[in-house]
């Protein structure tokens, strides 16, 4: 299964895909799509989304999950972030994508085992996971954070549906 992982920003919106193969995970592709800072918010918005369709229409994942904002203490600059991240919930599900959500702390405890660790710990864990990846920005290197959170959660949700499955055939 091909997953898409998603970092929002209004700057760098952070992207990463992988592969899912039993419980092998390996780098498809990453990148940043660019929003310039000088053009009105809802201009932004807009290149967001068009790189963001652009990205799922060449590299076509299955599925997509988004990792949730964080509360600033600047509220505009939430609720500015709010929008960005509103795009890429709109992007993949306007594809027909399952679309997922992840808070930023079970994304890093996933991926490098604290839900409090550095973005460079981030980095380097997902250049472990993901070998082929190399060097990532850390906008894609989120992205592909995303991208593998979502694979274990979504393989532990698979087991637990099965079982629940089978008790119930069982139960018959």
């Amino acid at each position: 299964m091909r997953l898409l992982g998603l970092d929002p920003g209004l700057r760098n919106t952070g992207w990463g895909i992988i592969e899912v193969r039993d419980n092998r995970l390996s780098h498809v592709a990453h990148g940043i799509v660019r929003a310039d800072p000088k053009v009105e918010l809802a201009a932004r918005l807009v290149e967001i989304y068009d790189g963001l369709a652009d990205v799922i229409a060449r590299w076509r994942p299955q599925e997509a999950a988004v990792e949730e904002t964080f509360v600033n203490k600047n509220a505009v600059s939430t609720l500015k972030l709010g929008q960005a991240r509103g795009i890429a919930l709109l992007a993949p599900s306007r594809a027909g994508l399952a679309v997922f959500e992840y808070p930023p702390n079970l994304v890093k405890k996933t991926v490098v085992g604290t839900g409090h660790a550095a973005k460079e710990q981030v980095q380097a864990m997902v250049r472990v996971l993901l070998p082929g990846a190399g060097e990532v920005a850390t906008d894609s290197a989120d992205a592909l954070a995303v991208a593998v959170c979502h694979a274990h959660h979504r393989a532990t949700g698979d087991r637990v549906a099965r079982a629940v499955a089978l008790a119930a055939q069982a139960g018959r």
